[in-house]
């Protein structure tokens, strides 16, 4: 793997937290390099640590110990603010669970985050473009209520792109779904990745059926990465 094609590398990372009195540890010096451009599906049973990783990488949370950097960004180096402006400007995020505020139309869900700091200009004209990519078009002034899961995700989608993040970070975004569904979703993922516009996916899963799509798996396990393999 190139140094300069390195788009996310984890050094010697750990993570506990604390349940009780007793401390348990989550990620246990976890190193991982993951390539630019690149669809990277993270497999591991439920309690492995999958979803620690990924808020890690999303800067929603930080290790106890070891380094993550983004290009030659190291999280650890940026103050509160530079964390959440660079995070907003790079990172987009996709939930299993779709995170909608009731109370906004479509359209002002997906266009929140452009709003934010240095987000897009004319986000409520992006908004109305990605909705309109996703399938959306007709329905972006009705509430989240009023849309099915599938819908609701591809919001999700929609808005997790609305600041042209070089990251895109997924979290079992098919898990709430049916498979008629789930598969419209993961064809909207393919059709990201197909763009090649130097957008990294990390993708959390534990269909094997659904990794196959990814270039590259990797497999979480007891809080380390034990396997890393290219399609």
């Amino acid at each position: 793997m190139e140094k300069n094609n390195i788009h996310i590398d984890i050094k010697n990372v750990f993570k506990s937290y604390s349940i009780g009195k007793k401390k348990v540890e989550v990620l246990k010096d976890v190193n991982w390099q993951i390539e630019r451009d690149s669809w990277t599906a993270l497999l591991g049973a439920s309690g492995s640590g999958k979803t620690t990783l990924l808020t890690l990488l999303g800067m929603l949370e930080k290790p106890d110990s070891g380094k993550v950097f983004c290009g030659d960004i190291e999280y650890d180096k940026l103050s509160k603010r530079q964390s959440n402006r660079f995070r907003n400007a790079t990172i987009g995020f996709v939930f299993q669970s779709y995170h909608m505020f009731p109370e906004l139309s479509v359209l002002e869900n997906v266009y929140l985050p452009g709003m934010i700091g240095f987000g897009v200009k004319n986000y409520k004209k992006k908004a109305m473009e990605l909705l309109d990519k996703v399938g959306l078009k007709e329905r972006m002034h009705h509430r989240p209520s009023e849309l099915s899961g599938g819908e609701q995700q591809r919001a999700a989608i929609a808005r997790a792109l609305i600041n042209e993040p070089e990251i895109l970070l997924a979290d079992e975004p098919t898990g709430n779904l049916d498979s008629v569904t789930g598969k419209g979703i993961l064809s909207l993922f393919q059709e990201i990745h197909n763009e090649k516009s130097g957008r990294t996916i990390i993708m959390i899963t534990h269909d094997p059926n659904v990794a196959a799509l990814a270039d590259k798996i990797a497999t979480l396990k007891d809080g380390q990465i034990i396997t890393q393999t290219d399609k």
